[in-house]
């Protein structure tokens, strides 16, 4: 173990690091089991507020603290890459030919882009400690990136329970290093809501049953990412045109007014044609289309029968009967959640005299 005065210079030499790595937060938290924090997850589950995704709770233990998932822990790294939107996310709502791609997934998935990132931290830490251990983390494993972020002083879980940062708004990507090194705590965030509730009123489906709580299986995030088979209806309107994610209760944040593209992360830039995509393109996709044109996008993961599945919503909604043809294809599609949501889009289109 290295003495206090050398730790300290350690962890001022690698804020510099990550910075030159991308990332424009970073901050240190305890790895130890915050009882608040713990206690408000399992309020959570209990609730079932976590839909069908079932490894929220069946790793529950891993997720309560860094050291309930690796014990030797002593230390998160917490970091954040920026990856604010060059327009407003919010400029297509309503259109009838184009469809809305959450602005996370518009650009080279964040899994690699972060994680080759912590990856070159962790090994500069190492090069600095080579008695240390670490463990490097980004959104695919049971850890709680958005609590020990704030924990870490990086920024606060707002309204919507996402991270705010003053300086950077709500559009950051999480990444977390767990370490055996004893680093100094930074103070963790102030949340700075104040009264305002813009977040959860901007929701089309009232998936916030209270400010700092999120019902997923009303969260259209949930509904067109993680929820298989056919969405139910009271949500299918409220779709509108989005067919990947939704955006609405980050866009309104007021917070956003610091978000800079300057901040941005080079390898995050969106892809032209996610930005404003047509859905009649999509409608036509098969499975090694889908495949082809999603390829290192995080999009390729919910496979094409889901995506298709959204956008046959949002051609219902639409009312541009110029899709109705694709449409009436669709409702033979082998997928039963495919067929039946054209189906419905088809009575959208031609609803009967």
């Amino acid at each position: 173990m290295v003495k206090s005065a050398s730790l300290d210079t350690l962890q001022q030499d690698l804020r510099r690091e990550a910075r030159s790595l991308g990332f424009v937060a970073c901050g240190f938290a305890d790895a130890g089991e915050d009882p608040l924090r713990t206690g408000r997850f399992e309020k959570w589950l209990g609730a079932g507020h976590h839909g069908s995704m079932e490894w929220m709770e069946s790793r529950k233990v891993q997720r309560a603290s860094p050291q309930g998932l690796w014990p030797e822990a002593r230390s998160v790294i917490a970091l954040g890459m920026s990856y604010a939107p060059d327009v407003d996310p919010l400029a297509l709502e309503g259109d009838d030919e184009r469809a809305r791609i959450s602005v996370y997934a518009q650009g080279r998935d964040y899994h690699d882009v972060v994680k080759k990132a912590l990856k070159a931290l962790a090994r500069w830490l190492i090069e600095r400690e080579p008695d240390s251990e670490l463990k490097v983390f980004v959104d695919t494993a049971p850890v709680m990136e958005k609590p020990l972020g704030e924990a870490a002083g990086i920024g606060w879980q707002g309204k919507h329970t996402n991270l705010v940062s003053r300086d950077h708004g709500s559009w950051l990507f999480l990444g977390a290093i767990y370490s055996t090194l004893e680093f100094a705590p930074d103070n963790a965030g102030r949340d700075r809501c104040g009264s305002c509730r813009a977040c959860q009123d901007a929701c089309p489906t009232a998936a916030f049953p209270a400010p700092y709580q999120l019902d997923a299986r009303r969260c259209i995030s949930y509904l067109t990412i993680e929820h298989k088979g056919p969405i139910p209806e009271q949500f299918r309107e409220a779709l509108s045109n989005r067919i990947y994610g939704c955006d609405d209760c980050l866009a309104v944040c007021p917070w956003n007014k610091f978000a800079d593209t300057a901040h941005r992360h080079l390898k995050l830039a969106p892809r032209e044609e996610l930005a404003a995509p047509r859905l009649a393109e999509f409608l036509a996709f098969d499975d090694a289309g889908f495949r082809k044109f999603f390829s290192g996008s995080p999009i390729k993961r919910v496979g094409r029968d889901r995506f298709v599945r959204n956008c046959l919503y949002a051609a219902g909604n639409s009312g541009n009967g110029e899709l109705a043809a694709q449409v009436e294809v669709l409702r033979s599609d082998p997928d039963p959640a495919v067929a039946e949501a054209a189906d419905w889009a088809a009575m959208r289109l031609n609803p009967s005299p």
